[in-house]
């Protein structure tokens, strides 16, 4: 069964920087997209930033939450087994436990969600 692994969580004053990781692990899969999602107390589960599969060479099309526009990048690598997220000039309000989510496509056409279990981000002020 697939599985997904977070990291590069940690605590971090107003204006750094993170990059978190999430690998893919298990038996080989072919997703069509991945991304992140975040959740912080009280509130719901909410989309950051998705990436495609998209071509090998081009690094698939992206998507992000205008929330964290022009501060975080989202990437994957060629082979969509692993995503990744810069996130720069963090805010205390980017304070959340954030989820790694891929999606894929199984054999009569269905769309299948994996989650990771999550890495933990807090942003002092």
């Amino acid at each position: 069964q697939v599985q997904l692994v977070e990291s590069g969580g940690g605590l971090v004053q107003a204006g750094g920087s993170l990059r978190l990781s999430c690998a893919a692990s298990g038996s080989i899969s072919n997703f069509n997209a991945m991304g992140w999602y975040r959740q912080a107390p009280g509130k719901q589960r909410e989309l950051v930033a998705t990436v495609t599969a998209g071509a090998i060479t081009s690094g698939g099309s992206t998507n992000y939450a205008d929330s964290v526009k022009g501060r975080f990048t989202i990437s994957r690598d060629g082979a969509m087994k692993a995503v990744y997220l810069q996130m720069n000039s963090l805010k205390p309000e980017d304070t959340a436990v954030y989820y790694c989510n891929a999606v894929r496509r199984n054999i009569v056409g269905s769309l299948v969600n994996y989650w990771g279990q999550g890495t933990q981000v807090t942003v002092s002020s």
